[in-house]
């Protein structure tokens, strides 16, 4: 019998040393090991696009997304002109409380479907990024849930019915 998960004489695991010797070469790339599968052009271009759409309402999500582009060897664009292009975010111009409630949700509403679209990209090719986003997720719906509720209060009856 082949299999390898009785084989003793090979590890499950990596041998430390060559943990060790893995860990050295390339150095100059951070935490980008040989392991990582994901495109990391592609992973900045797209976490870019996630720091603009709620870098104005979300600072602590910013600066996780922030820091996982870092930790990418990029560097986080906060300038104000390619944040607002890179947004998929819209922001209305509502002159009353209901019709900014309304705006806020439909604003929380396209962050909960970008960030599903997101974490289905990224999948089990970048765990990190993907559990970073499904927590940010967490607490949009949340937000989504929120604007829903003072919705609801305002107006007297669920925008959507059940």
């Amino acid at each position: 019998m082949n299999n390898p998960s009785s084989d003793a004489s090979k590890p499950f695991l990596t041998d430390v040393q060559t943990l060790r010797a893995r860990a050295r070469k390339h150095i100059e790339e951070g935490g980008i090991t040989p392991s990582y599968q994901g495109d990391v052009k592609k992973t900045i271009e797209i976490l870019q696009a996630v720091l603009a759409t709620h870098a104005k309402e979300e600072q602590e999500h910013a600066m996780e997304v922030a820091e996982r582009i870092n930790q990418l060897g990029g560097k986080p664009d906060f300038n104000p002109s390619g944040l607002a292009s890179r947004s998929a975010s819209e922001y209305g111009n509502a002159g009353n409380l209901v019709d900014m409630i309304k705006e806020n949700l439909i604003a929380e509403r396209i962050a909960v479907e970008h960030y599903r679209e997101l974490i289905r990209y990224f999948g089990d090719r970048d765990p990190s990024t993907r559990h970073m986003l499904e927590r940010i997720l967490a607490v949009e719906e949340e937000h989504a849930n929120d604007m829903h509720d003072l919705l609801v209060a305002h107006e007297g009856h669920p925008m959507l019915e059940k």
